[in-house]
């Protein structure tokens, strides 16, 4: 296996939906605390890094492992470990490596924090593996949108803040509900990200007998989803900036909906996996990067 080929197999390019809630959990633990522990910080940031490339590895596996025979022409031309030829068991001891370093670095921290890291833990990786493992994969049903927008930019963000202030009252219902607003905007771009490639994939994903949202809704009904979710991130973005968790100058990240708003219009045009899903990554990183510079600047000039 190559370097190019790893970095393709664990999804490199979509790390940003991961890195952004934990940069996010970071500057409102900054803005409404005024410390950050670095050390249970960083060490979360290692292993949520090596889970998050176990997960992308393990959705790659189990789609190469269900296509079947009758999908032998998507095995060969679309997924990476047969268009590759990659050993099935190289992939999954990869895959079992970063997902138990992940967890012995997990474990560590629970015990310097206490239970509400393993309860949160505990449930990012049953959801985790059920994405793409299990009798019926989160991915090819109507909920995997949800699951993977709340447990990647709610879920991140919010153990971001708990190893901050586990030591300093913990959470509580109140915290965990303004970190939400806090979250959302990432929650919504993720979501979206995701529909979007259900949209693009949907005669592939019939083919694969893949019933996700876009298969009840249909695409026309999908696009206007695609396009509510951006409304909702910015709705529960400038609710949590009049809240006063975020800097006022957060609200700098509104400069985004233009280009964001030409993108949403580009895809209803035209859906396409390689033309045109671009728009939806392209969208996460416009947000992610005014988001975090919007409050990061809150933070200098606050």
């Amino acid at each position: 296996m190559t370097w190019q080929t790893f970095l393709e197999l664990v999804e490199i390019k979509a790390k940003i939906a991961s890195i952004w809630p934990f940069l996010l959990g970071l500057i409102f633990v900054q803005a409404n605390l005024g410390r950050i522990d670095w050390a249970t910080s960083g060490w979360f940031f290692l292993a949520m890094v090596l889970f998050n490339m176990a997960v992308d590895i393990n959705d790659n596996f189990q789609d190469y492992r269900r296509a079947g025979t009758q999908a032998a022409d998507w095995k060969k031309r679309t997924n990476i470990i047969g268009v590759h030829g990659l050993s099935m068991r190289l992939v999954g001891g990869l895959m079992v490596t970063f997902a138990g370093v992940a967890a012995v670095i997990c474990l560590g921290l629970v015990w310097m924090t206490g239970w509400p890291l393993l309860t949160m833990g505990i449930f990012c990786f049953a959801v985790g593996y059920a994405y793409a493992g299990g009798p019926r994969p989160l991915s090819s049903t109507p909920t995997g949108e949800f699951f993977a927008g709340f447990t990647m930019g709610y879920m991140i963000m919010l153990i971001t803040v708990y190893l901050n202030i586990y030591n300093r009252g913990g959470l509580s219902w109140s915290l965990a509900g303004r970190v939400f607003l806090a979250a959302g905007v990432a929650v919504m771009a993720i979501a979206a990200l995701l529909l979007a490639n259900n949209i693009c994939d949907e005669g592939e994903d019939r083919q694969l007998a893949r019933r996700t949202i876009v298969y009840y809704l249909g695409k026309q009904r999908s696009l206007w989803l695609f396009a509510g979710f951006y409304i909702v991130g910015y709705v529960l973005l400038i609710l949590s900036i009049w809240r006063g968790d975020l800097p006022r100058w957060s609200y700098l990240a509104l400069i985004s909906i233009l280009p964001v708003a030409q993108n949403i219009r580009r895809f209803f045009q035209r859906q396409v996996k390689r033309e045109t899903f671009i728009l939806a990554v392209r969208n996460l990183a416009i947000l992610a990067l005014t988001t975090v510079i919007a409050e990061a600047l809150g933070l200098w000039f606050g």
